[in-house]
């Protein structure tokens, strides 16, 4: 047991690196769920059958027939919601101390990837239960995919294997869900957790306390296992008191409404809400993917690696940067709701102009406003600015997730959350 850990640790680590703020084990509890994951994904598939005919029936019967079934279904289904939210933190984190540049910019690119992997794992496995929910939300979910410019329907026609969602979607989901994502997934983590260690282990401040070094076992590993057990306590009573959603057998005819996305892509069914399709679901992706792609080559030379939010300006920053992000975003959802619509006020001219255009436009002056008349007179570091930019980004895309999964109804109208 000692050797298995010495495999997945050095010998010793920097004291400062068992600081709880340095990591919150964040890394780890991500890993620890991928392995829950599996284990109760294989237990499910002994029961499970991968057809439209046959899967509701599978799942009702594993829920009230099966000892544990149901414990075993809500396990899954909270561990994968955890699991997104915990490694999306985790990327935060990695952000937020700087732990992306140098020899660690690989490993931001490939923490990218799990983080794409984990949301289409979440994706996949949607739809299995074949209910109106997953059938309804996988619906509106891949609609999106044929707003991307020139092979949107043809790409959408080969992932559900057809024009509406049938058998082939749901083997397609199937085995891309218990095969193709979980092997890519372990494969990625160990290589991740390999370069990490390859790097030097976490990111740390350069202060003087950091040349003292204390041995793995029991300093590291005895941490590591009590936010394991908590993890899966928290985990366990989730799932004691909370089922995982099943509404009745999925009804091509009739629809749900409101129809809404999996909640991790209720942030673009939101932006669907405000922008024209092709910039919702292809150009304000893509420029952010390409952002996020291209922060570990921006030629920064003045960041202090491992200090959160790089100094207290920074921090200070951040805040008011989530600020003005949280009140632009929200002020642009009431005023397209209930004040002004460019598609509406200017029919004569194209939608996409109207709609797309003009409102990225608006963004980009107030965007504009802000980090001249207000950050710049804060003479930020190259570094400190493009963590507003981050932040812009991330509370943005945030309060869109809220407002999408809370507040809204029937027909997608803004109410409040207890009259969804």
């Amino acid at each position: 047991m000692r050797t298995i850990f010495l495999h997945l640790h050095p010998q010793k680590v920097n004291a400062s690196a068992l600081r709880i703020n340095r990591t919150f084990g964040l890394g780890g509890m991500a890993a620890l769920l991928i392995a829950v994951q599996l284990l109760t994904g294989i237990l499910l598939r002994f029961y499970y059958i991968q057809n439209p005919a046959s899967a509701y029936d599978s799942i009702l019967f594993l829920k009230n027939n099966v000892l544990f079934g149901q414990f075993v279904r809500n396990i899954h289904y909270w561990s994968g919601v955890f699991l997104l939210m915990i490694a999306f933190l985790h990327f935060l984190r990695v952000f937020f101390t700087g732990a992306f540049r140098g020899s660690r910019r690989v490993n931001w690119w490939f923490g990218l990837v799990l983080l794409l992997l984990i949301v289409f794992a979440n994706f996949t496995g949607y739809l299995l239960p074949w209910d109106q929910l997953a059938y309804w939300a996988i619906t509106v979910s891949t609609n999106i995919i044929g707003y991307l410019p020139l092979a949107g329907d043809a790409l959408r026609t080969a992932i559900i294997g057809g024009r509406e969602l049938n058998g082939s979607t749901l083997q397609n989901f199937f085995n891309f869900h218990t095969a193709v994502l979980p092997l890519l997934m372990v494969v990625l983590v160990i290589y991740h957790f390999w370069r990490v260690r390859k790097s030097g282990g976490i990111m740390l401040p350069g202060t003087p306390d950091n040349s003292e070094m204390v041995p793995v076992m029991p300093y590291l590993v005895f941490r590591e296992f009590i936010a394991a057990l908590v993890l899966l306590a928290v985990l366990f009573a989730t799932s004691a008191l909370f089922n995982a959603p099943l509404l009745e057998k999925a009804n091509p005819v009739y629809s749900m409404n409101p129809t809404k996305a999996p909640w991790y892509f209720a942030g673009v069914q939101e932006l669907l809400m405000h922008f024209h399709p092709f910039f919702a679901a292809f150009v304000i992706p893509l420029l952010v993917m390409l952002f996020l792609i291209c922060i570990p080559l921006i030629k920064i030379d003045d960041t202090q690696e491992g200090h959160w939010f790089i100094s207290e300006r920074g921090r200070q920053t951040a805040k008011s940067t989530a600020v003005f992000a949280i009140a632009v975003t929200l002020a642009g959802i009431f005023f397209n709701a209930w004040v002004m619509n460019f598609e509406i006020m200017l029919p004569g001219v194209p939608a996409w102009i109207s709609n797309g255009i003009f409102p990225a436009v608006i963004l980009l002056v107030l965007m504009a406003a802000f980090f001249y008349f207000h950050l710049n007179r804060k003479m930020l570091t190259k570094a400190e600015l493009v963590q507003a930019a981050f932040v812009f980004i991330m509370m943005a895309f945030i309060v869109l997730t809220v407002v999408g999964v809370f507040f809204r109804g029937k027909d997608m109208e803004l109410v409040w959350p207890w009259n969804v």
